[in-house]
């Protein structure tokens, strides 16, 4: 074995990783190993690939080689645990950060990485002094200020937050989600606003969707504090409409997608007595995104006995996993046609092992994933003893917020949303299938009006804890006092008293929303 010659092979696959070059650096990894079975930095070069191709299954056996070789290798437990926290394995996630922790580094990608991991799983606060130690070791990075302003931001450290932002543009302009997520937090005025520095971006951007979109979000917002609601509308379009045009997007996958959740149901496959896990554990607050659902997550969370685990996938993924469907999509037609077939006490047990490490030791928690709305009728076969809240909320409001709203781009069920006549449509899908749902559990579900609640908070907050089995707390009142992050779209409007600033906003806009208020008339939702 020629050590100068593995010395020089795994360097030069170093070199292709960091330039992309992954077949090469595959190859050179493959000759690395012809020549040291045990070279531990090949496998784990090899997981790194892996990941890249998202094949985390076979990155994680890759990582895991290469730990046995170097159990006292803080970038190796980091990136493990990153690939854990990816296929939602979280308990193997969090043991493996801890160990990474343990061992510590000088490294400033290991150090955000573990603070990217703590992130997926809701620890910001203690992300931040990992993001602020990875900035220490390199001071222009900036993506780390980027990461340590979202996790400020769902910490609640506001002010911290925008001068983490204003500190990723200074150094890079042209970092589009920066602009917007600065616009989420600062309130614009006449005076003082950053309309000409976004401006600028736009005036010189060509061929990058996402990043105009993001511009264009951020330039609404602030033209949205001065009043120029026309404006900001127009300002939307563009970007929305650019997006939705790159996707391809068209309602009737969607409509299709409804029907078959309608019709696995309509065979008396809901009257058929499946044996699912009886837990109490879990609440589902779910609804259209943006009506309410973080405020109901927050109010019931406040309570002692309750912990929220945030927007969690979970049931959705071990569901997918379950059917064994070859499709990418995590629910699509052909998933929804297996579920007949599943063993639902399995799919519980599965869902309540995968959110453990989450909920802790609580007596409850909250899974305040929107679109688990679309999973209702699974949900009551799998757990049948699960409370589920459902949140209604002015058809006008909902379809105009989510129009307004960023979602995560590359997840493909808010598509919808970058058009306001698809945004009505798609709220006419779910209002069908909500009372599709209610014919079929009655009282077992909790509808509650995001209006209603706002008007009397404390009359349906009584309501919303009865229903969950809770005595009464003031917390659940006071809720805008809980210091638990939120990494929500709401998560500033949360840590805010109640309110009813949004309601009605649609209002604003005049005849700007004609066509979208003439839909949902037609549909009986106006």
């Amino acid at each position: 074995m020629s050590s100068q010659q593995i010395k020089q092979l795994h360097l030069k696959a170093q070199k292709l990783i960091n330039s992309q070059q992954s077949k090469a650096a595959h190859q050179a990894c493959v000759q690395i190993l012809a020549l040291d079975p045990k070279h531990a930095d090949a496998h784990f070069l090899l997981g790194m690939i892996a990941m890249n191709m998202q094949q985390m299954s076979k990155a994680i056996g890759l990582i895991e080689v290469a730990i046995s070789g170097q159990p006292n290798n803080a970038e190796y437990y980091a990136f493990l645990a990153r690939a854990l926290s990816l296929v939602n394995r979280y308990q193997e996630a969090y043991t493996a950060v801890e160990h990474g922790l343990m061992l510590g580094s000088n490294k400033a990608m290991v150090n955000d990485t573990l603070g990217v991991v703590l992130s997926r799983l809701g620890e910001h606060k203690r992300a931040v002094p990992l993001f602020n130690q990875a900035i220490s070791q390199q001071p222009n990075n900036p993506n780390l200020y980027y990461n340590l302003a979202a996790s400020l931001k769902f910490s609640g450290e506001f002010t911290l937050a925008e001068a983490a932002y204003e500190k990723v543009i200074s150094l890079k302009p042209d970092y589009f989600q920066a602009h917007s997520a600065l616009a989420e937090l600062q309130t614009a005025t006449i005076e003082s606003n950053n309309i000409q520095r976004i401006q600028k971006q736009l005036d010189c951007i060509s061929g990058n969707v996402d990043g105009q979109l993001h511009l264009c979000h951020a330039m609404a917002k602030e033209l949205e504090c001065i009043g120029e609601y026309h404006q900001a509308l127009n300002v939307l379009k563009r970007g929305n409409g650019a997006k939705k045009l790159a996707l391809g997007y068209n309602v009737t996958h969607d409509q299709s997608l409804f029907l078959a959740i309608k019709n696995l149901f309509s065979a008396n496959f809901a009257k058929e007595q499946t044996s699912g896990n009886s837990s109490k554990q879990p609440i589902f607050v779910l609804g259209m995104p943006r009506s309410g659902t973080t405020l109901v997550d927050r109010i019931i969370s406040s309570h002692t006995e309750v912990v929220s685990a945030g927007e969690l996938q979970n049931f959705a993924v071990e569901l997918k996993k379950l059917s064994k469907t070859s499709s990418r999509q995590v629910l699509d037609i052909e998933t929804i046609s297996r579920a007949k077939e599943l063993d639902f006490l399995d799919l519980g047990n599965r869902y309540l092992n995968s959110v453990g490490p989450v909920n802790g030791n609580a007596t409850h928690f909250i899974d305040k994933m929107p679109l688990n709305f679309l999973y209702i009728g699974l949900i009551k076969k799998a757990l049948p003893n699960a409370k589920i809240i459902i949140l209604n909320r002015h058809a006008m409001d909902t379809c105009l917020s989510n129009f307004r709203t960023l979602f995560a781009v590359n997840f493909s069920y808010y598509n919808y949303a970058y058009d306001l006549l698809d945004s009505g449509r798609y709220f006419s899908l779910f209002r069908d299938l909500m009372d599709f749902w209610q014919s079929l559990y009655g009282d077992s579900l909790l509808e509650m009006s995001y209006e209603n609640l706002v008007a009397e908070p404390e009359k349906h907050i009584r309501v919303l804890l009865e229903y969950c089995g809770l005595d009464w707390q003031q917390n659940c009142l006071d809720f805008h006092n809980n210091p638990a992050p939120v990494s929500t779209a709401s998560s500033v409007q949360v840590r805010q008293p109640i309110n009813s600033s949004s309601i009605g906003r649609w209002q604003r806009y005049g005849d700007e929303l004609n066509e979208l208020q003439e839909y949902l008339a037609t549909q009986g939702l106006f």
